[in-house]
């Protein structure tokens, strides 16, 4: 019993560190996407930067990726091993009394989450792999703008989008807090960071969002 005990605190801590090293990803992300919508020039200087540093792709991005696959897989067995040690279900909702929404389907919202990582692989990281490295085109610092813009033409992509980013936010407003929880940091500083943590799973995926609603009202014209 106090190895089950130390392995689930173990997959815990590694769930929280890889959780917050995600959280952090998320935001660089946001700052370079927000430009495509206020500064288009920057969004195409930042993304051709990030798509050819070396730093990036060859160190930078592995560690992203497995950081993902690690979080997940960490994600989904403490869960089924949360709900096999339970035995039984919660017979009904009740409120706070149990657990929250949220809380209690961190399977459901991550597994939507992780099938939009694969949509966005699918429509970004793909492509780009393609275009270097397949079909070798010469380097345009300039195209990404356009591509990114185009990607939110269809209203059905767009929604997916939505969908995905609502979802994140339900999963960061537990998540987020939790790491710090699994990493034992409870001081005076904790309400602060209660606070923080909240507004950031909120604010971040809301600006997912309406970037993706600005590139679908606002398609480029030829």
């Amino acid at each position: 019993m106090s190895a089950l005990i130390k392995s689930s605190l173990a997959r815990k801590m590694v769930m929280a560190l890889s959780g917050l090293f995600l959280v952090f990803f998320l935001g660089q992300h946001f700052v370079i996407n927000i430009t495509s919508v206020i500064a288009p020039d920057t969004f195409n200087s930042w993304s051709h930067f990030m798509g050819h540093n070396p730093l990036v792709q060859f160190l930078l991005q592995p560690i992203l990726i497995a950081g993902v696959v690690i979080h997940f897989v960490m994600g989904f067995t403490l869960e089924l091993q949360n709900r096999a040690a339970r035995g039984v279900k919660y017979v009904s909702y009740k409120g706070s009394a149990n657990a929250s929404w949220v809380s209690r389907n961190m399977l459901i919202s991550g597994g939507v989450i992780l099938a939009f990582i694969a949509l966005h692989f699918y429509d970004f990281w793909l492509p780009e792999i393609t275009h270097k490295y397949i079909e070798s085109h010469p380097e345009d610092p300039t195209r990404y703008y356009a591509e990114t813009v185009h990607k939110f033409e269809p209203i059905w992509r767009t929604v997916l989008y939505i969908i995905a980013f609502v979802l994140l936010a339900l999963h960061l407003l537990h998540g987020f807090a939790s790491s710090f929880q699994t990493m034992g940091i409870n001081n005076k500083y904790s309400s602060a960071i209660q606070t923080f943590t909240k507004i950031y799973a909120i604010v971040i995926p809301f600006g997912f969002a309406l970037i993706a609603i600005y590139h679908h009202l606002n398609p480029i014209t030829h």
